[in-house]
């Protein structure tokens, strides 16, 4: 039997992608999400966004109580044509259940890549306020000037309550007290950036 392609599971024209189609995509590199019947597709995630996930993962895990559990790249059921991956999410065990979340988490976070800023920004931050997630971040893993986001829903709507840049700190609340400074999340990958460049000067010479 051949490799599965996406074309082998594409619905009929004028029928809406399903949370059964989204299981059927190929192991291809590439994340696969579902909103409101329609399919999202995103590539794989550069360098500078893999480590942020990495230390956001770290942070809130050391951070988390025990009543709650931390997921990186989970996906998460939010009705029956969609299903949406974070790239960090917290949530109460309970709602843990087989491959995906079933219930709304308490904490969304995305990563901003080249390719995703204006749908993180817009359409995704649309749909977790619409499904009710109650805070949402939005991190920019810009090497020069890191940055958060941070959106808590309050009387069913988001409501930006904070934006850090650089080695300025959010301290969170909820869903439980971190805190997060923007440069430590890619402060490796600068001082890399640094030292690579000066390797190569030097070479020049």
């Amino acid at each position: 039997m051949g490799t599965m392609t996406i074309a082998d599971v594409w619905p009929r024209d004028g029928q809406a992608f399903t949370i059964q189609d989204l299981d059927r995509m190929p192991d291809d590199g590439h994340r696969y999400e579902l909103l409101d019947g329609s399919l999202i597709v995103s590539p794989a995630p550069g360098l500078p966004h893999q480590r942020v996930a990495v230390m956001l993962i770290v942070l809130l895990e050391l951070a988390c109580p025990d009543d709650l559990v931390v997921f990186p790249n989970v996906n998460v059921r939010f009705a029956a044509l969609s299903a949406l991956e974070p790239d960090a999410v917290v949530a109460r065990p309970p709602e843990v259940s087989g491959p995906r979340l079933l219930d709304t988490p308490l904490l969304v976070a995305e990563i901003l890549s080249p390719d995703s800023a204006l749908r993180d920004l817009n359409l995704k931050k649309a749909a977790y306020e619409r499904f009710g997630v109650p805070s949402y971040w939005v991190i920019d893993p810009d090497l020069d000037r890191p940055s958060l986001k941070a959106f808590e829903l309050a009387e069913g709507a988001y409501a930006q309550v904070a934006h850090v840049a650089g080695d300025h700190a959010f301290r969170a609340r909820r869903p439980f007290a971190v805190e997060i400074v923007p440069s430590r999340l890619v402060a490796k990958l600068q001082a890399s950036r640094g030292t690579g460049s000066s390797e190569r000067e030097g070479g020049l010479g």
